[in-house]
């Protein structure tokens, strides 16, 4: 159907064109004193023909670009084709108003040659302008908007109370309880790249990851459906970028938003370009009970520890407890003195030593 829309489209310029311009190229050619070309159907016919023997060879290529066009506009988003188009538009305007002063310059390769190449040029730029640039245009007009109305919802924009879902976050399933005891304020933002990612992951052949990606699903659902917190779903991507932590951050800086994750890189890379991070980690280790060198506490050591004679205990808040000398103790029930404790964002780790140990000495 294509391919015949554009013989069709070809046809129709060729008549055109044969029209007004076969008269011409025959007088080009030194040939005269055909009476016959005269009648505007007849130059309408030659150059209908003339056209249509070109579509024999051209009409593929045509047909091959028009198919990527459209290929290309239906996947982009609604507002990567509204901002190229205005691009586009601006583009056009501003060769228009150059090439006003151009056509008046009576030389005819400057005045008819260039201001094609201006619109060319300039309509090309506004395109890819308006295209690349939609996020930062999209900003600029909601702050704009902000200005203007200073709503509660725009407040928030201000204030920086978007919190942006990372993947590994949404898996963990922590945030879920985080957000119904009213800890996490503000709206959540859920990108569609992390819903895809997180689609990705639930349809892997790997049965870890497959279950991994459906139970963050399922936290999405929930946080979604039974708590009362605000969510969104930011449908915009970033198709130049290709990492789903860094289209996080562009997108947090964009927003003015804070990223929520349990990712010690992505924390890192958050503080590194000054973008808002809420830990998830951080957090768990801020509410844990303290424990100081030289405390006493039972645990129960349940496997051996890396180094050796080493035995390993947990808290009830998974806290882990390395046991010195604590292997003969597997199984069983034990008073441990606390040496030292390690913290990172990564968690939490307690050094201890056997009670008994430290009365037999």
């Amino acid at each position: 159907m294509i391919k015949r829309i554009v013989q069709l489209s070809f046809l129709l310029v060729g008549g055109t064109l044969g029209i007004f311009f076969i008269p011409s190229l025959f007088s080009l050619l030194e040939i005269n004193n055909l009476p016959f070309l005269d009648s505007p159907y007849v130059r309408a016919g030659l150059g209908a023909i003339v056209f249509f023997l070109i579509t024999f060879w051209l009409v593929d290529f045509v047909v091959d670009f028009v198919k990527w066009t459209e290929e290309v506009l239906v996947k982009a988003s609604v507002a990567e084709v509204l901002f190229g188009g205005l691009g586009l538009i601006f583009g056009l305007i501003i060769a228009f108003l150059i090439a006003i002063p151009i056509k008046t310059i009576d030389f005819p390769l400057v005045n008819t040659v260039i201001p094609i190449l201006l619109t060319l040029l300039l309509g090309y730029l506004g395109f890819q302008v308006g295209f690349k640039k939609r996020d930062e245009l999209i900003n600029v007009f909601t702050v704009s908007g902000k200005s203007k109305k200073k709503d509660a919802e725009e407040d928030e924009l201000e204030k920086g109370t978007l919190k942006i879902l990372d993947t590994s976050v949404i898996i963990d399933g922590r945030v879920a309880d985080i957000c119904q005891t009213g800890f996490l304020e503000g709206t959540i933002v859920i990108p569609q790249f992390v819903l895809e990612e997180l689609q990705h992951i639930a349809d892997s052949s790997d049965v870890l990851k497959r279950n991994r990606g459906r139970r963050g699903l399922d936290i999405l659902n929930r946080i979604q459906k039974e708590l009362s917190i605000k969510v969104e779903i930011y449908e915009g991507d970033f198709e130049e970028i290709q990492e789903v932590d860094s289209k996080l951050v562009k997108l947090a800086k964009l927003t003015s938003g804070i990223v929520v994750t349990n990712d010690f890189n992505l924390n890192k890379v958050c503080e590194l370009q000054n973008v808002g991070v809420l830990n998830i980690n951080d957090l768990a280790n801020a509410v844990k009970p303290v424990v100081l060198p030289g405390e006493e506490l039972n645990v129960q050591v349940i496997k051996d520890g890396k180094e050796y004679n080493q035995g390993v205990a947990y808290l009830d808040d998974g806290t882990m407890i390395v046991v010195e000398d604590g292997r003969d103790y597997i199984g069983k029930r034990i008073d441990v003195l606390v040496t030292s404790v390690l913290q990172t964002s990564a968690g939490r780790m307690i050094f201890a030593k056997p009670k008994l140990l430290e009365k037999a000495l």
